[in-house]
């Protein structure tokens, strides 16, 4: 799911979507890293959302594609940025680092958004490969040369009843706990953006 990084029903994600990064923090170190602004963005597996509209108020020309099978759906040449947003595209791996290499130009950026865990939210998830695995040194990100750039972001409610029952209504007990130990209507959210140039530049 593009827009959010937990797969909820449509009413649950609809609240999450108002709540989380009301800073913006996400979409400004996309343009830092990037940058976003005046070049051809590809989302990767990603839908024409509030991620995309951010990324078109930066300026950029923003087309989707599909990652299956067979490899990614564009054309070769046919990007300056490769983004993936909470996908399981990590650019790892021959098949994967061949298929950014195809559909970026020389130089283009592949970008990479993950949880990060060491957070709130990591405690209404459960243990998940980013939160260890990947984000290590030796892991398949770091150790095949990308960087990353870890965002301290909040999901934002109006109220504490308003985090609670939000938090009640989509995590059930755990999302109960987890409101139980809030001091202020907002929970820490981590996000970490791998980020690394591919090919040369022309």
């Amino acid at each position: 799911m593009p827009d959010l990084p937990i797969d909820l029903e449509e009413g649950l994600a609809e609240r999450l979507a108002r709540s989380l990064d009301v800073e913006a923090k996400i979409p400004r170190t996309l343009e830092a890293l990037g940058p976003v602004g005046g070049r051809d963005v590809l989302l990767l597996d990603g839908a024409d959302g509030i991620r995309a509209g951010q990324l078109r108020e930066l300026g950029g020309r923003v087309a989707f594609a599909a990652n299956g099978p067979a490899g990614i759906d564009a054309p070769d040449d046919s990007a300056d940025l490769l983004v993936s947003l909470w996908g399981p595209f990590q650019g790892v791996g021959d098949a994967e680092s061949a298929e950014a290499t195809r559909v970026l130009r020389p130089g283009g950026r592949l970008l990479i958004v993950l949880d990060y865990g060491r957070d709130d939210v990591c405690h209404l998830r459960g243990d998940q490969p980013e939160y260890g695995r990947l984000s290590r040194r030796d892991g398949p990100l770091l150790a095949t040369g990308s960087k990353v750039r870890v965002i301290h972001c909040f999901w934002t409610f109006a109220t504490m009843d308003e985090a609670g029952s939000f938090l009640g209504d989509a995590f059930g007990e755990s999302g109960r706990e987890v409101a139980g130990g809030l001091k202020r209507p907002r929970l820490s959210y981590n996000v970490a953006i791998y980020h690394r140039t591919v090919g040369a530049v022309a």
